[in-house]
């Protein structure tokens, strides 16, 4: 048994707040020497193949004549033995989500029975207790293991699994996990053959049962590490980092385990060092310990940086803590953890203050699955879908409703996007609080991240059993990180049960009753926990209940929800509300909103498509979020035929004092635009030239034009990024649109478009936005939706060019150059 990731040992001993977060590690195809002692190893590189829920025979024997869990070691489950044949699985690359290729499937059942309500919740994909043939999945690899690793300590890291996963090394079962979100480690170096044989890794993984409402994905949707190290080590998540800011400097405090995992008392030296932004440093006083045979101890330290980089939204700056264990001359184990130096706080009359100055929260709630790739997202893709919502001026993300993955948060942290981490579940029960344990070792000393929640609309959130259980879990967040606040998303009940709890009261949806909420509580920060929720198809003005089309004018919500603009108004005018998450950031898989029947299999909620292609509630946003940039934004499309005399409802959304209106050059008029609101005019359609010209203090600063389209006659192709790193992980992110002759876009487009590649590089998904899709994501062609589709292609392992193409039947095609950069570039 390996102590230090055994959830009932730290709760059942108290163990002292000191694990950490460690940094991001590089990936590649095996273990390499360095000049750390301690070896880490990206194990991305799996074969697959689905088992079968309810025959053992094509579970590949699980369960065999009931003797799974005999004998240790003989598991009767071929498909983790060690001679078992794999070489006709198909190979796959982590993050993998294997219900993401899975085809559709309507139950038969009528409408609004459960069985079509809980397929609609997870996008109608053929999973779950009705499909025992989909929903198992079994992983093998083989781990290279030498004469050079006897003695030392070798486990496995996983970042998240979903769900029910039992892995076994050689044929041992060697670990379990429940979760489909909390990370979690196994240690294998008892069973491993250091002799020269094969050390095989098998996983099984069950996702028949689900854990949200949601689209959920199956697999290895994140990253898996083998990390080897001495028996006197620093453990997982070792140190815990924190500041505190005055006018003369940071005072610093680290906090880091030592853990001897070996037969013999063992004595030594902590160094430490803080590794600044810019690269200075500043050492820590060493730290001796002796230790006796598995035991562990906690050395404490701190150090003052003078004229310190403060992390922030706008200048996301990062330290570093370098650690290492010397005994005798010889360093042992050496690692590494991140930090930001800022503080962070919640007031009942400011909002939300970091680094003392008042900062609004302009934030979304995203779950966690794009097109084409399900939840199995690759980190240059967390990255785009940051990016996506920072170029809308977003600055917060709530992680709705289970933990996020490291790599987000190391993004978040990199980027300057502000994090709201929430446990999937709200309970105090053995497990519930192992994975809250390790979720807050993991994540706390991410400094994006601002506030821990607790809970969403939890049935029992208003009942004193849901405030105790609440307060159950803020204990432990007080134990592990005294300095973030908790919170809990509240649909009612504000003003009892675990609303009396937590620090921070969230309201989704009733953005309205926050004013009298906090005229009655004035001591109580708020914020809107979930607000908006528009619906809307992309590129769509006009509803159609038959065809599931929602217009996307910012009037269409369900009746528990809002408008962006009515939500805004009221959070914008009051600063003791520290800002709001807009349900969502992205249209997502599952809870298909507001068509809750087959065919809709994702939700219309996003300001931005499944794809990350905007809709144009993210011009409204992006005009008051970034209202420093002039911005006019001009909806619909001006293409028309047969409406010729019509009225069109024309909206600008805009942040500049006056906007003018003008249809072929003849001018409808100026009006000026509301704080925080739109503009609309009713427009007899002519075909031509629409623009609205944005206005401050008289002059022109900007304009949007729209123009009637003619047939459709090419693809134009583009990339978020030409320069790419190879070593088989990195992404990059194809957008094709249709357009005509002239190069304007068709905003019916909808010609079938096929995407290849010349070049170490694939295309590993397509989406193209179309909430009633319901073509393959794991494939290379997609039909356009509104003229738009979206293709993800991977970087292969060598450096060099690679050229991406579309073409489509009867349109001239493109192709875009992309160069892979050598890994260490």
């Amino acid at each position: 048994m390996i102590e230090d990731f055994t959830r009932r040992g730290v709760l059942a001993t108290g163990a002292t707040a000191v694990l950490a977060s460690t940094v991001a590690i590089p990936s590649g195809a095996g273990a390499k020497e360095t000049v750390s002692p301690r070896l880490r190893e990206r194990l991305a590189e799996w074969r697959f193949h689905l088992g079968h829920a309810a025959d053992q025979e094509r579970d590949f024997g699980f369960g065999r004549n009931q003797r799974t869990f005999a004998k240790a070691g003989n598991s009767t489950a071929d498909a983790a033995m060690a001679k078992f044949d794999d070489a006709g699985w198909q190979a796959v690359r982590v993050p993998h989500d294997w219900a993401v290729a899975l085809p559709f499937a309507r139950p038969e059942k009528p409408a609004g029975k459960d069985s079509e309500d809980a397929a609609a919740a997870h996008g109608f994909k053929a999973i779950g207790r009705s499909f025992p043939g989909n929903s198992i999945g079994w992983y093998r690899r083989t781990i290279a293991v030498t004469a050079a690793d006897r003695g030392r300590r070798l486990w496995l890291e996983f970042d998240g699994v979903f769900r029910d996963c039992l892995v076994f090394v050689n044929g041992h079962i060697v670990g379990r996990n429940e979760s489909g979100y909390a990370p979690f480690a196994v240690a294998i170096d008892d069973f491993l053959d250091y002799d020269g044989g094969p050390n095989i890794l098998a996983l099984r993984v069950d996702a028949t049962l689900g854990e949200g409402w949601f689209y959920e994905g199956a697999g290895l949707y994140r990253h898996v590490d083998l990390v080897r190290a001495d028996p006197l080590r620093m453990p997982q998540w070792h140190s815990v980092v924190r500041s505190e800011v005055g006018a003369d400097g940071a005072r610093v405090t680290a906090a880091t385990e030592v853990f001897n995992s070996g037969a013999a008392e063992a004595s030594g030296t902590l160094r430490r060092k803080l590794v600044g932004p810019d690269g200075r440093e500043v050492a820590l006083p060493d730290a001796t310990f002796r230790i006796a045979p598995g035991e562990r101890t906690t050395l404490d330290g701190e150090a003052r940086v003078t004229a310190p980089v403060l992390w922030s939204v706008e200048t996301p700056k990062l330290y570093r803590l370098a650690c290492e264990i010397v005994v005798g001359d010889r360093v042992i184990d050496a690692d590494e953890t991140r930090f930001g130096i800022r503080t962070v706080r919640f007031d009942a009359e400011r909002g939300f203050l970091l680094n003392g100055k008042q900062v609004k929260l302009l934030g979304t709630c995203n779950h966690q699955d794009h097109a084409g790739v399900g939840s199995g997202i690759p980190d240059a893709l967390h990255a785009f879908r940051i990016a996506q919502l920072q170029s809308m001026g977003s600055n917060a993300w709530r992680s709705a409703h289970n933990p996020p993955a490291a790599a987000l948060l190391d993004l978040c942290d990199e980027m300057g996007m502000l994090m709201i981490v929430e446990a999937r579940l709200n309970s105090s029960d053995e497990e519930a609080m192992g994975q809250l344990d390790r979720i807050l070792r993991r994540d706390r000393n991410h400094p994006c991240v601002i506030a821990w929640s607790l809970g969403n609309e939890e049935p029992q959130q208003g009942t004193d059993k849901g405030a105790r259980v609440t307060a159950a879990m803020q204990a432990h967040v007080r134990t592990l990180d005294p300095t973030r606040p908790t919170t809990f998303a509240f649909d009612n009940s504000w003003d009892h049960g675990a609303a009396k709890v937590v620090d921070v009261v969230g309201f989704n949806y009733r953005t309205d009753k926050i004013e009298g909420f906090h005229q009655s509580f004035p001591t109580v920060p708020t914020y809107g926990s979930e607000t908006g929720s528009t619906v809307a198809t992309r590129g769509a003005y006009a509803n159609d209940a038959a065809a599931h089309v929602a217009r996307a004018y910012d009037t269409e919500h369900p009746w528990w929800a809002s408008t962006a603009e009515a939500w805004w108004t009221i959070a914008a005018a009051r600063p003791y509300i520290a800002g709001g998450f807009v349900w969502t950031g992205f249209d997502y898989r599952g809870e298909p909103t507001p068509y809750a029947q087959f065919p809709s299999i994702s939700s219309y909620f996003g300001i931005l498509d499944t794809c990350g292609f905007p809709k144009d509630n993210y011009y409204y946003y992006r005009a008051w979020w970034r209202p420093d940039e002039p911005l006019v934004h001009l909806l619909p499309h001006w293409t028309w035929p047969g409406r010729e005399g019509q009225p069109i409802e024309v909206w600008a959304h805009g942040n500049c004092e006056e906007v003018e209106l003008l249809l072929n050059g003849r001018s409808l008029g100026r009006k000026a635009m509301p704080r925080n609101g739109h503009l609309a005019w009713s427009v007899p359609y002519a075909p031509g030239r629409i623009e609205a010209r944005g206005y401050n203090k008289g002059r022109r600063v900007t304009r949007s034009v729209c123009e009637t389209a003619g047939p459709a006659a090419a693809v134009r192709l583009t990339a978020d990024r030409r320069m790419t790193k190879a070593g088989g992980d990195d992404v990059a992110m194809l957008r094709a649109e249709v357009v005509d002759a002239k190069g304007r876009p068709v905003p019916d487009a909808d010609q079938m478009l096929r995407f290849s590649v010349q070049g170490d590089g694939a295309i590993i998904g397509v989406g193209n936005g179309n909430p009633t899709s319901l073509e393959a994501d794991v494939a290379s062609e997609r039909r356009a939706f509104h003229g738009l589709a979206q293709a993800i292609l991977r970087v292969g392992a060598k450096p060099g060019p690679i050229l991406a193409t579309v073409s489509a039947d009867g349109l001239k095609g493109d192709a875009v150059r992309i160069v892979a950069m050598p890994a260490d570039s």
